[in-house]
């Protein structure tokens, strides 16, 4: 399929915010890799710093990062909402409104046209709803890792979610705690 001119992309993934307008979280970009063939279209992961003490966390292999997947010209990404509604958005690659962007990664490629990666993704919003949203247990590195997974056969860097990681060993340990203290 061409894409002419007169072609856009308009939204298929909802994102509904009781009259507050979304066009800050839905601009609709062409695709730009139209010139790949099968199975070799690239793979990004685009990961913005969420805190200026990322510049020095980051070196520790830590940080309070969002990431988002780029493929075929459009970045998509997960973020919450107080709705049960698909949290998954896109964007402009490496323009996420409100983060500051660190790096683009190479993951590995797809043998999906642009349209099928546009109905993968209809697929799996569904499963990403923005009241979902966890920053421990559901946020946009795990949304990303999923998709990386699933388009590639390959994972993200393990550092882009390791706070949550952190985290949750944290919850899990405060939990079986407190398990312990009910029990006795």
């Amino acid at each position: 399929m061409k894409f002419g001119s007169k072609k856009v992309w308009k939204s298929i993934i909802p994102l509904r915010l009781k009259g507050k307008s979304a066009t800050r979280f839905c601009l609709f970009p062409k695709p730009r890799s139209a010139s790949y063939g099968p199975g070799d279209t690239p793979v990004y992961l685009n990961v913005y710093d969420l805190t200026p003490m990322n510049g020095y966390a980051y070196w520790a292999g830590l940080g309070i990062f969002h990431s988002g997947v780029e493929v075929h010209g459009v970045e998509y990404a997960f973020g919450a909402h107080d709705y049960p509604t698909s949290g998954v958005f896109e964007v402009e690659p490496r323009q996420c409104p409100g983060f500051k962007f660190r790096k683009s990664i190479f993951i590995g490629t797809t043998c999906l046209d642009p349209i099928q990666v546009r109905e993968f993704m209809e697929q799996h919003a569904a499963s990403y709803h923005g009241d979902t949203y966890h920053l421990i247990v559901k946020n946009c590195n795990h949304f990303c890792k999923d998709i990386c997974y699933k388009l590639t056969g390959k994972p993200i860097p393990k550092w882009v979610n390791r706070l949550a990681k952190i985290g949750m060993f944290s919850l899990i340990t405060v939990y079986q705690v407190e398990d312990l203290k009910i029990t006795a």
